[in-house]
């Protein structure tokens, strides 16, 4: 037995060494830098708290990205989820050529982020796709896109709908097709049809795989960087720059890794409260089979 747990030891230790120096070292060097004054070159001291007090009390630019987080995850988790079964939904059993379909709208999922957002950024551009069609058909000048806050903070939501609408279709693509056909065929029987069949039927069935798809979009969009990024840059302003993008500012461009730690400490104790949250609310509205 010990040689066999030697051997066993062996063949995961490589992986055990990667967990230990890309994870776990890491994560605990970031605990201890949230409580230093600690540039990217030049002394360390410690601090204690006063990374967390400088964020929340003189950082100008810490409530903006924690607004625009928000601003960002109210709208993008919804709008997400609702476009994702609303597609799902429609690619019913009846579509000919459905799989194509499914295929079709999952390509933005796999295309690389760098790619789909240098298309968008084309298209959005004053000179672009949508302002010439706009402006060619129609004789409507449309707005500066990146330009505005508003239409800024808009397109990265739309831009990210886009991009994660295949990943939550095929989720509850999956879903759909496990549901029980004697259930449905006795809610027709009792009546329920169209959009009473599925609000009333359908979605309770298939809550559970709503309620996972609500929680890996909500931590999904709490983490948001690589849209507004490259999209805007975080412009107009700070108008569209979230919390990821502020820590990465903070430790990347300014060089405050003490402070950049702290925001990423904050970050994460967000998402377990609201991760936390919605697993004591999905009692209420998520139903398993027993």
């Amino acid at each position: 037995m010990r040689a066999e747990g030697r051997q066993a030891l062996g063949f995961a230790s490589p992986a055990l060494i990667g967990l230990a120096v890309f994870t776990v070292v890491p994560v605990v060097l970031s605990v201890v830098m949230s409580f230093y004054n600690w540039p990217t070159f030049g002394d360390k001291t410690f601090n204690g708290i006063d990374n967390y007090i400088k964020l929340f009390t003189s950082s100008p630019d810490f409530w903006p990205a924690m607004r625009n987080t928000a601003v960002f995850t109210i709208v993008y988790v919804p709008l997400s989820i609702v476009c994702s079964l609303i597609l799902a939904m429609s690619l019913g059993p009846r579509i000919r050529g459905r799989g194509a379909l499914r295929v079709l709208f999952f390509i933005p999922v796999v295309t690389p982020m760098v790619a789909s957002v240098l298309v968008w950024k084309m298209m959005l551009q004053p000179q672009g796709l949508f302002n010439g069609i706009a402006q060619g058909w129609f004789g409507i000048k449309l707005p500066n896109f990146l330009a505005d806050p508003f239409w800024a903070m808009a397109m990265v939501i739309i831009m990210s709908v886009w991009q994660g609408l295949g990943y939550n279709m095929l989720i509850f693509s999956a879903a759909l097709e496990q549901l029980p056909e004697s259930v449905i065929e006795a809610a027709r029987i009792d009546g329920a049809s169209g959009f009473r069949m599925q609000w009333s039927v359908v979605v309770p069935m298939i809550s559970p795989s709503i309620f996972f798809a609500t929680i890996m979009t909500m931590i999904t969009s709490l983490q948001v960087f690589a849209q507004p990024q490259l999209l805007t840059g975080g412009g107009p302003g700070n108008a569209t720059q979230p919390l990821v993008q502020f820590i990465y500012n903070q430790g990347f461009k300014f060089q405050d890794l003490g402070i950049a730690a702290a925001g990423a400490w904050i970050l994460f104790a967000l998402i377990i409260i609201i991760t936390a949250l919605q697993f004591g609310a999905q009692k209420k509205w998520v139903h398993y089979e027993h």
